[in-house]
């Protein structure tokens, strides 16, 4: 597959962890994405934290974004005011901080595509209120 594809904390922490249950799939889409990849500095440092403090796991975490096979996107003051309005729109979900920036991202984008474990998240969540995710696993 091809375009732009957004990375989640989940499937990120699969790639890094062989013991997660999803790690193969999540191999599977990395190997087979042929587009950019794009994160937020808010889902880097909660994948960071999940991998544990181990310097290993979080090296290699970190080279993905220093080789370039992601792109990380800071967050801007307009993302960010975006990103209040989300998190109180999706309250009852809750839409935590790390999604919220991957929702406004995917908007600046134009992509719904989304490599993430969060099903129940991703499948609520509306590109401008309206655009559904394409979930990857």
């Amino acid at each position: 597959m091809a375009g732009d594809l957004l990375l989640d904390t989940g499937a990120w922490v699969a790639l890094i962890d062989r013991s997660e249950a999803a790690h193969k799939a999540c191999v599977e889409v990395l190997e087979s994405w042929r587009g950019r990849i794009f994160t937020t500095e808010a889902v880097l440092t909660e994948t960071l934290y999940l991998v544990g403090p181990e310097w290993e796991a979080q090296r290699i975490c970190l080279e993905f974004v220093l080789r370039g096979a992601v792109l990380l996107v800071p967050s801007s003051r307009e993302s960010l005011s975006r990103v209040a309005t989300l998190m109180e729109k999706y309250r009852d979900l809750p839409m935590d901080f790390a999604d919220a920036t991957l929702v406004v991202l995917g908007e600046e984008l134009g992509t719904n595509w989304v490599f993430t474990l969060d099903r129940r998240g991703f499948s609520t969540y509306r590109l401008r209120g309206r655009r559904p995710f394409r979930i990857l696993p």
